[in-house]
């Protein structure tokens, strides 16, 4: 790395040294970067003995300091020197891998034969049955549909080599079907299978894909304007299959939605998406697409599914096509394209073929990719008429009660002057009343009709529980209209339907799709809008806010749960407050505790309610989505009841109670909720809105009466549950109890805080395992290792292994390396302040050797990693890991088991623009792949640690204002920090990353690494997908990186040991593949019982994981086995000669093994002899 810092000269460091042993600018130009007519003389002069030395013998090294003469031709060697006059032979090049032809799958269904004879009907057609497959639908812009297609085609090809498609060799469909409406192509392709070769019209059944595109339409546009190009939409669906029923026979058409998301295209297309907030327009797509959806059903149903002959079918999909949604749940990152592509086309197969009865996937099965293979009972593709499909609606469960509520109170006067205490506050004496919040507060679908989802967009704001306006108590309960009997002038209150901007909206500035992240913003917009109404008097009237929040986020916690943790979450709810309170004169705030949400999965676990599910899984995936019991959901409830705690902790610090013309107050009357019930005691869906998610009229009038109540409950006495089933009416206050319950005028005492935890004064980690034992006797196999067999530990790297700047805290300090808290091999102090792998290991063993200490070089152990290395230069690390580990004496080089980590790549792509050619993926690969062959031959008894490449762009986004961050940033990683963000440097640079990774695990995916017992190779993956820590919206946490924004700092070298040790301690094949930092001391995972071992390949095929973390936490999986009885069976007189001649046939042959394996050892040591020489090594 250069070093710009603490330098006397303001040029690089070259080779030439002056006598003070500075850089000798005399050989360069100005620039400090050409050379001098100086340094091209001494090249001019070296190059030209080079032409006279022989193949093999060449000087390779250019020292500038010494003096040499001109070399002459000898009579003996009169010539150039080339590599036949220097009697050289050139060495035999290493064996190489197989090259990967494709990346596609092993396929192993067996009913792969087309039916006995030609079906006549389509509900009798299978997979081989189809002769032609062809689509209608597409654009230019699908490209990623074009992808799946691709896959889809190559799938189906596997039943019938001989398929007719559209698709060219290299993958292009035609423009004729990326073109003009749906009914152009439909005719296109008519036109087309009746001309084509090959194909018998007649004869040959055909598959057309119909894909209705959702990217023609603006989710954003208004609702009446919607209506009309959905209707529009399957106007066009009906004409284009109804000209393909009239030109084509023997025909299944599969109609399919396809939502590509909110693309560039997309958004050029749609101006209004830009005045909608992600939230707002995640709720308009998915509704959009449920409709549509809903629309295309009925359109089947209506034409009988076009079934006058016997055929021609058309079928509707079950399901839309959604990109950006895994089968998990979580968004799609742009590194998983592929494994995007995969699971779509996936989902296509598995809708085109008649459904299988649901079978139980193992956890550790559900992240594996499962293609379904047509059985014996189910072999055909699908239709309406093999497959019945259920096409009713329940409207009956909508059937609206009363909405309206009497007041019994009597008293409704205000107090006799106006208070100046918000203890002495009457409903009366309310003036103003505000709301912020999400779409239950926004009013969405709250008027909505039992079967129209679409309208589940409409905001009736005139109806939300906590500040709707309409009509009155009598026919709609809200709490404005409560209060409106206590004082008819109350303002702030939101009328009819609309958004947030909507004047009509008033103080209702909820939003749809809102998160705590959102409630800063709407506070500040509310207090605006206070302001500048000419009817509210800001200083003297009182108002009464109400803040419900925190659905949403639990809805996304699974994507982030950084981004939406509890800390988070309270922090926006603090900030919110904090404004209010610095703002607002003469408030109280009704802050309502977030509900709890996991009952309202079982409005989707009943199938005989027909929710939507499938629609839910985009808008709330984390609550929906994870299986019962699951780890998922325990997480879940965690979080959610940790919302609810935190806001508590936070009110009760009485940090809102500080003069008497503000507070806050908790309404926990959600904190608890159990589901309304119908007679038969399935969930009553008359008290959710069509999606069954938001809440109808019927469950926002329970709501307002219950918040209602809660405001006149004492503090320490609240209602703490909703059970919507229950009668209640309004309660109403007192002669004795007259007031608003506030903490004062409830002679309530807020509880003490509960104590903050400790600053974190390092970033050491708790150990709490208990399985310590290293095996019986020193094991003999890398893969009956423990980790308290280990004896050694070594790494190979760069400056991230190295340390550099882990602990630096100025520019001054920027380059030291901190070698003794490297993640891999530091060893400073204990695991309880310094969290690394050798500190971990040393629990297990306390005679471990290796691990380095201090800073610099003097303790560096077995720590090889040079800042600033390349792969080009791990070989030579090898070779001084090898020299050092003989040369120990504390070290048993035969005997010892050593574990060896490799990090490296991160700065072949930071130099990856300088020098394209020598920084290649093959190149890297063969760089590690040299590594990899001397541990493999030459030391014995030892396991690598591979660790996957990190994603290098995520750094990018790392910002801080700071001197060391704004400069040494872009020196520290020129090639991937300099470009923009979509620069083509940039999406190359990406491109090159994923192939270093995927060159990484092709290199260790064969058996070249295999063929001896004391040696593995093992791909540890925690960082193969990155993400950077964040703390709020954007903000990336900078405490996990140096001074200069590039080098990591000891915080983050802990995160990595952990997560290096839990990959160690998890199966090949099911280990995470992304990075998890967040802070926590309890997070190291413990061998268990019945995996004692580290993981390797070989022993990772047997039973599925069986890690544990520490006593009393959640384990990531259970241990089953099944306790066989001892029985007691009299042996057969013949066993023992079976068993005699059993064990000479097995002597025999181990006999011969041993033989074989000490011939190819003698063989493999000539063979490594030879390319030493060769090499150089």
């Amino acid at each position: 790395m250069l070093d710009f810092v603490n330098k006397a000269l303001s040029c690089p460091q070259s080779y030439q040294n002056s006598q003070d042993g500075r850089p000798d600018r005399s050989y360069f130009t100005p620039d400090c970067f050409h050379l001098s007519q100086k340094a091209q003389t001494m090249m001019a002069r070296s190059l030209w003995n080079n032409m006279l030395e022989p193949v093999g013998s060449k000087t390779s090294s250019q020292d500038f300091d010494s003096d040499f003469e001109l070399k002459c031709s000898t009579n003996d060697s009169p010539f150039i020197q080339t590599s036949k006059n220097s009697d050289y032979t050139y060495s035999a090049p290493s064996s190489k891998t197989d090259p990967i032809t494709n990346w596609g799958s092993d396929f192993s269904s067996n009913n792969l034969a087309p039916s006995d004879s030609q079906p006549t009907s389509a509900d009798t057609v299978g997979p081989s049955d189809v002769a032609v497959l062809s689509y209608v639908g597409l654009h230019e812009q699908s490209t990623e549909l074009s992808t799946v297609l691709s896959k889809l085609t190559e799938l189906m090809t596997l039943f019938n080599p001989g398929l007719v498609t559209p698709i060219s060799e290299d993958k292009r469909i035609p423009q004729f079907l990326q073109h003009g409406t749906l009914v152009d192509q439909a005719n296109e392709l008519s036109l087309y299978l009746q001309s084509k070769k090959g194909a018998d019209e007649n004869q040959d059944w055909k598959l057309v894909l119909l894909f209705v595109q959702l990217d023609r339409l603006c989710a954003c546009e208004q609702q009446e304007q919607i209506s009309s190009l959905l209707k529009q939409v399957v106007e066009e669906v009906d004409n284009a299959v109804q000209l393909l029923h009239s030109q084509l026979k023997k025909t299944i058409v599969s109609v399919a939605l396809w939502d590509g998301g909110l693309n560039t295209f997309q958004t050029k297309k749609c101006p209004c998406s830009h005045t909608y907030t992600n939230g707002e327009l995640k709720l308009q797509r998915a509704v959009l697409t449920h409709t549509l959806q809903e629309l295309l059903d009925e359109l089947m149903v209506q034409k009988h599914w076009y079934r006058d002959r016997d055929d021609f079918a058309v079928t509707l999909q079950a399901t839309p096509l959604i990109r950006g949604l895994s089968s998990t749940g979580k968004p799609i990152g742009e590194f998983e394209t592929s494994k995007l592509t995969d699971e779509l086309m996936l989902q296509l197969w598995k809708n085109l073929l008649q459904p299988m009865v649901d079978q139980h996937i193992p956890d550790h099965k559900k992240d594996i990719l499962t293609l379904q293979c047509p059985t014996e009972d189910r072999p055909f593709l699908r239709t309406q008429f093999n497959t019945p499909s259920s096409h009713h609606r329940n409207a009956d469960h909508f059937i609206q009660t009363h909405t309206g509520t009497e007041l019994p109170c009597e008293d409704r006067s205000p107090s006799s002057s106006i208070p100046t205490s918000v203890h002495e506050l009457r409903p009366a004496d309310i003036k103003v009343v505000a709301a912020v919040g999400d779409s239950l507060t926004a009013g969405n679908g709250i008027g909505a009709s039992p079967n129209n989802i679409l309208d589940v967009l409409r905001q009736y704001r005139g109806l939300s529980w906590s500040i709707g306006g309409d009509g009155n108590l009598t026919t709609v309960t809200t709490l404005p209209n409560i209060l409106k009997h206590f004082n008819h002038n109350v303002k702030g209150y939101s009328l009819g339907v609309g958004d947030q901007n909507n004047p009509q909206a008033f103080l209702n500035q909820a939003v749809p799709g809102a998160k705590s992240r959102d409630i800063p913003s709407q506070v500040r917009t509310l207090v605006t809008k206070m302001k500048n109404d000419v009817n509210i008097n800001f200083e003297s009237d009182w108002k009464l806010i109400t803040i419900f929040i925190g659905g949403n986020d639990l809805c996304a916690y699974c994507d982030n749960s950084l981004l939406y943790s509890v800390e988070n979450y309270v922090g926006f709810l603090k900030e919110s407050l904090d404004y209010l309170q610095k703002e607002v004169p003469r408030a109280l705030v009704n802050l309502v505790e977030p509900l709890y949400i996991t009952p309202l999965r079982e409005m989707h676990m009943d199938a005989s309610l027909n929710c939507p599910t499938w629609l839910l899984n985009i808008l709330c995936p984390c609550v929906v989505m994870p299986e019962p019991n699951s780890e998922a959901l325990q997480i879940l409830e965690t979080v959610n009841r940790g919302y609810q705690h935190s806001l508590h902790e936070l009110i009760e610090s009485g940090r809102y109670d500080t003069h008497s013309n503000f507070t806050v107050v908790i309404q926990p009357f959600l904190r608890d909720i159990a589901l309304p019930r119908l007679p038969d005691g399935r969930p009553d869906r008359s008290y959710f809105t069509p999606d069954c998610f938001h809440l109808s009229q019927k469950a926002q009038t329970v709501m307002a009466r219950s918040l209602w109540n809660n405001m006149l409950e004492p503090l320490g006495n609240k209602t703490s549950s909703q059970d919507f089933d229950s009668e209640f009416e309004l309660k109403c206050s007192t002669n004795d109890f007259p007031f608003i319950r506030t903490y004062e005028n409830s002679d309530y005492m807020y509880s003490a805080p509960s104590p903050k935890p400790d600053p974190v004064t390092n970033w050491g980690s708790d150990f709490s395992c208990n399985n310590l034992a290293p095996s019986d006797s020193q094991p003999t196999s890398v893969h009956m290792l423990r980790p308290s067999d280990i004896q050694v530990v070594a790494a190979l790297g760069d400056s991230l292994t190295a340390g550099t700047g882990a602990k630096s805290n100025s520019m001054l300090d920027l380059n030291t390396e901190y070698k003794g808290v490297s993640w891999s091999i530091g060893g400073d102090q204990t695991l309880e302040t310094v969290t690394t792998l050798p500190n971990i290991l040393k629990k297990f063993n306390p005679d471990l050797k290796g691990f380095s200490k201090g800073q610099g070089q003097l303790q560096k152990g077995f720590n090889m990693a040079v800042a600033g290395a390349k792969s080009l230069e791990l070989p030579a690390q090898v070779q001084a890991l090898i020299k050092a580990m003989k040369e120990n004496t504390e070290v048993n080089f035969e005997s010892d088991w050593k574990l060896v980590t490799i990090f490296i790549g991160t700065t072949d792509l930071c130099n990856y623009c300088y020098d394209q050619n020598n920084l290649s993926p093959k190149n890297f690969s063969d760089n590690l792949m040299l590594t990899l062959d001397m541990l493999y031959e030459e030391v014995p008894r030892v396991l690598v640690n591979l660790v996957d490449l990190m994603q290098m762009d995520v750094f990018k986004t790392v910002k801080k204002d700071t001197l060391g961050c704004s400069l040494h940033q872009r020196v520290s990683c020129h090639c991937v920090i300099n470009p923009a963000n979509n620069a083509p440097e940039i999406e190359e640079l990406k491109r090159i990353n994923r192939n270093y990774q995927t060159e990484i695990e092709y290199l260790i995916s064969g058996d070249r690494y295999s063929g001896k017992e004391d040696f593995a190779v093992v791909l540890q993956p925690f960082f193969h997908y990155s993400f950077i820590p964040q703390t709020g919206v954007g903000e990336v946490d900078t405490s996990f990186f140096s001074v200069d924004c590039f080098h990591l700092s000891e915080r983050a070298h802990a995160e990595m040991a952990i997560a290096l040790w839990n990959n160690m301690l998890e199966p090949v094949g099911r280990k995470q593949a992304y990075n998890n930092f967040t802070h926590d001391r309890a997070k190291i995972h413990c061998p268990s019982e019945a995996s004692p071992f580290i993981f390797t390949k070989a022993n990772s095929q047997a039973a599925p994981p069986k890690t544990t973390v520490d006593p009393g936490s959640i384990t990531t999986s259970t241990v089953s086995g099944t306790i066989l009885p001892k029985c007691s069976t009299p042996i057969a007189v013949w066993v023992p000669v079976v068993v005699g001649f059993v064990s000479l046939l097995a002597g025999i042959i181990i006999c011969w093994l041993i033989m074989s394996a000490v011939q190819r050892k003698k063989s493999k040591k000539s063979a490594k002899a030879a390319r030493n020489k060769e090499t150089g090594f």
